[in-house]
């Protein structure tokens, strides 16, 4: 008999990399995670060790190439997917001059408020479809033309974290069409850097890697690290798209009749329109997946991070009954909160911790209990806190419905699936069957799936909805659902009436002593040197 064939994929993903073994019908054969931090020396910043990312990388690699499965099967291809956003400067040297900023850090929160209130804010979102906030790699490059502009100007390469591990294996630098297109640089409908926005951001194109693909192949020329790994030297590597446009692939939702929700640290909101696509209210963002498939959608900041707040500061008796059962803390709270009644008895929670993306692209904005009573104990909370976040991702959804891009039913990705309370009351939010297929790492069974797309091993991308076997299926509880409609309208007026307060917050903070004051721009941007540990330090202007 034969050796089976199978093909590994590997997500680079904002708190771990994980790395799946597969075969051609997608069946899981070996899975693999390692984690490491981000790095917050100052509010707003929010930075990682990309030498701390890639060691992890090839440790998912090497592990999964230990497995059994690989030991007795033909390895195809390798995929990679990887988290949108990031921004590293790297030297002729191929070395980090900085560390690597990703989507979380706010510190260009006034070039983003200077280009949407600009002629020219809107503009480049029609032309890139990547919403202006601080996110973008666009508004942290003119926050870093102004704040440090020689390093800007010296900078050899301005790279993501994917490029800087695919460079160390391949020893080229190239950029997949869906990474780029999260950059709010690159022209969707031209598949080319655009100028006005490169001119906007002060870099040259020259600084950029090759926009290629995402079928695109690279071959290995670092034939020590593929030995080190395990991995053949001949082993095509396909350079893959970004974390949400895989994920997507990854459930199968890649028609308009179904949209993929995925809530791990952050969320998202996401469906697949045939060509691109902008929304004139600028709340939704469009991505490139493959030649004739783009991703429309919305992604919430505050996803489980929100939950993981709550248990690290106010979830001490869980924490104590855990360690007693062996039961997983998460279980426990989920739990816990099941017991309150849908509403949580009127108490709600904006879980805008730090500050919200789609669709009010409002980095100003922080979370808030409202409607809290001497009957609300801390199960109320809990639920308050999930519940919270359905409702933030419920309103992406609407916002695309108004623009005809919803599905009748939601595909379920990342680890809230794992939580059946919370993908109830997902189900009942929405008022729509939530499914939840068999492998829970979507976006790396989406990178494979772009891998055998790429070898030819499947003709099309529709062959790819038949790889995905749904498990598990949700269906609303209308009684729940019409709670949740009044509830989520009230939710809408709260945030809506608290926005201008949230801006008077952000300016009492940024005219603290203890806080770095944005208007002198004593913003702080760690370095890091060749054999040197990861340290933030203060740094003025050039």
């Amino acid at each position: 008999m034969g050796q089976q064939t199978i093909y590994m994929g590997l997500d680079i993903g904002t708190t771990s990399t994980k790395g799946v073994l597969s075969n051609l019908s997608g069946e899981i054969l070996a899975e693999s995670m390692v984690e490491y931090p981000i790095y917050q020396p100052q509010p707003g910043c929010a930075e990682q060790d990309p030498d701390e990312i890639s060691r992890a990388v090839w440790m998912v690699a090497r592990q999964l190439m230990r497995s059994e499965a690989a030991q007795t099967g033909q390895l195809a291809a390798i995929g990679f997917s990887s988290a949108m956003h990031s921004v590293i400067l790297v030297d002729e040297a191929h070395q980090p001059l900085t560390p690597c900023i990703i989507w979380a850090d706010n510190r260009s929160a006034a070039e983003a408020r200077e280009l949407l209130e600009s002629s020219a804010g809107l503009g480049l979102y029609r032309k890139t479809g990547t919403p202006i906030h601080p996110m973008s790699p666009l508004t942290k490059l003119r926050w870093l033309s102004r704040m440090r502009p020689k390093l800007l100007k010296s900078a050899h390469k301005i790279i993501s974290i994917k490029e800087y591990v695919l460079y160390q294996l391949c020893k080229t630098y190239a950029v997949d069409y869906s990474i780029a297109s999260t950059t709010g640089l690159f022209n969707l409908r031209q598949l080319e850097w655009d100028r006005e926005a490169l001119e906007y951001a002060g870099i040259s194109p020259g600084q950029l890697s090759r926009p290629v693909p995402t079928t695109h192949i690279l071959e290995i020329s670092e034939k020590d690290k593929a030995g080190e790994l395990g991995i053949p030297p001949q082993t095509p590597i396909v350079i893959g798209a970004s974390d949400g446009v895989l994920a997507n692939l990854g459930v199968g939702a890649i028609t308009g009749e179904a949209a993929a929700i995925t809530i791990g640290t952050s969320g998202a909101v996401r469906t697949v329109r045939r060509e691109p696509l902008t929304d004139e209210r600028m709340r939704s963002f469009c991505y490139a997946l493959t030649e004739g498939y783009w991703v429309v959608g919305g992604p919430i900041n505050n996803g489980g991070i929100a939950l993981k707040w709550f248990k690290d500061q106010f979830a001490g008796d869980e924490r104590v009954l855990a360690e007693e059962t062996g039961d997983h803390i998460y279980d426990i709270i989920t739990r816990e909160a099941e017991r309150i009644q849908p509403g949580s008895e009127g108490l709600l929670f904006l879980p805008y911790l730090t500050g919200e993306r789609a669709p009010h692209w409002n980095a100003q904005a922080r979370g808030v209990f409202f409607g809290a009573g001497l009957n609300h104990r801390r199960q109320h909370f809990m639920r308050a806190v999930l519940e919270g976040v359905v409702f933030s991702a419920f309103s992406v959804y609407q916002s695309l419905m108004s623009t005809e891009q919803s599905g009748k039913s939601l595909l379920a990705t990342g680890g809230f699936v794992r939580s059946p309370v919370w993908l109830q009351m997902t189900a009942d939010v929405f008022g729509v069957p939530v499914h939840v297929p068999a492998s829970r790492e979507s976006a790396c069974l989406g990178a494979i799936m772009l891998a055998m797309l790429a070898t030819g091993a499947i003709p099309t991308l529709e062959e790819t909805r038949s790889i995905v076997r749904i498990t598990e299926t949700y269906t609303p509880n209308e009684k729940h659902t019409g709670v949740y409609q009044e509830l989520h309208k009230l939710f809408s007026d709260v945030y809506r009436s608290l926005v201008p307060h949230f801006d008077t917050l952000s300016k009492w903070r940024e005219a603290q002593p203890d806080i770095v004051r944005a208007e002198n721009r004593e913003e702080t941007l760690n370095t890091l040197h060749v054999g040197q540990k990861y340290r933030p330090k203060q740094l003025g202007t050039d």
